[in-house]
């Protein structure tokens, strides 16, 4: 009997030999949702040729120059520290707000359902000035910064409830931890005041019976091991070779972590080479798959931003059904 969707995902997390790799390209394995809280968030807006703004859900200004991609915080809704206690974030504790999270459980049964969330403390907490600004409050103001997380990381437990509550399988959030080079912070203060963190929420998923999947940009094997054992269940990376296939494969016997990524967008695809894609894909299979799970083949949903054409990420994910699939 062919396998469900939602049975071969929790079979990769498990390690439990799916027929199949489980895969983000079409027709996906999984569905997200988000809630409806009512935050500042708005839609993008054009405000001039070539330049399109919005407000995100706490009030910061995000800014981009063309149609597709994400954009990034150009301006925070704090300009200084000594504003975070008048701040008041907005209210994800009411279950009501998420009936978009219980429709979409019904109507996709066989399919692994993600409820997204804004990110945890330090994505979260980093928009709301500079990054700079943040980064030194860190270390300069650390109780100032620390009662700032303590109160995202009360709402994030509402939001982990509520989406477990609602029929979810996973809670899924971004949270960039690094540079080309290296993690934002020393991996001492990360430990530190970021790894309690994780494993209290993980645990509060783990206890309602969901996952927790975090997506991160960024060279960050200084911190993998901590969100491992901190209980992240899956780690999304779109650059899988800034890390090392060999150094991923090696966090797998930490215990069953299982990684999600496209085919590497800023290396390999950028080769445009068919030959040197297809063998990449498999290769990773090779490494990560291995046929018990713990890989999830990956498809980057903004083509435009990377400067490719479709075909290319399509050239990957052929390669990766193809070569992961049972005989």
């Amino acid at each position: 009997m062919t396998m469900t969707s939602k049975e071969v995902v929790q079979r990769t997390l498990n390690y439990e030999n799916p027929e199949r790799i489980a895969h983000s390209f079409d027709e996906s394995d999984f569905v997200n949702i988000s809630c409806t809280a009512k935050t500042q968030a708005t839609d993008w807006k054009k405000i001039e040729p070539g330049k399109w703004e919005r407000t995100d859900e706490w009030g910061n200004t995000w800014g981009r120059l063309e149609s597709t991609s994400k954009g990034e915080v150009v301006k925070g809704v704090l300009s200084d520290i000594s504003e975070i206690d008048n701040y008041v974030f907005p209210d994800f504790s009411k279950f009501e707000d998420y009936q978009t999270v219980v429709e979409t459980r019904a109507k996709y049964k066989d399919k692994w359902i993600i409820g997204d969330i804004p990110g945890f403390a330090f994505n979260i907490a980093r928009k709301l000035f500079r990054l700079d600004h943040y980064l030194m409050a860190l270390v300069l103001e650390r109780e100032k910064i620390r009662s700032l997380h303590d109160r995202i990381d009360v709402l994030l437990e509402d939001m982990i409830r509520n989406h477990a509550k609602a029929g979810a399988d996973c809670i899924m959030y971004p949270e960039d931890w690094g540079t080309q080079l290296q993690v934002f912070i020393s991996p001492d203060l990360w430990y530190e005041e970021f790894f309690p963190r994780y494993q209290k929420l993980c645990a509060i998923a783990h206890q309602c019976g969901i996952k927790v999947f975090m997506h991160s940009c960024g060279k960050i094997g200084a911190i993998v091991p901590g969100l491992i054992k901190a209980g992240i269940d899956v780690l999304q990376f779109d650059q899988p070779d800034l890390h090392g296939l060999d150094n991923l494969a090696e966090q797998q016997k930490l215990g069953k972590i299982t990684f999600w990524c496209p085919v590497d967008i800023q290396k390999t695809l950028q080769t445009k080479d068919e030959n040197i894609i297809r063998t990449k894909a498999r290769e990773m299979l090779d490494e990560l798959w291995k046929g018990r799970g713990g890989f999830i083949a990956g498809f980057y949903p903004d083509n435009p931003s990377i400067g490719l054409e479709s075909k290319w990420q399509d050239i990957a994910s052929q390669e990766f059904l193809t070569y992961g699939t049972r005989s």
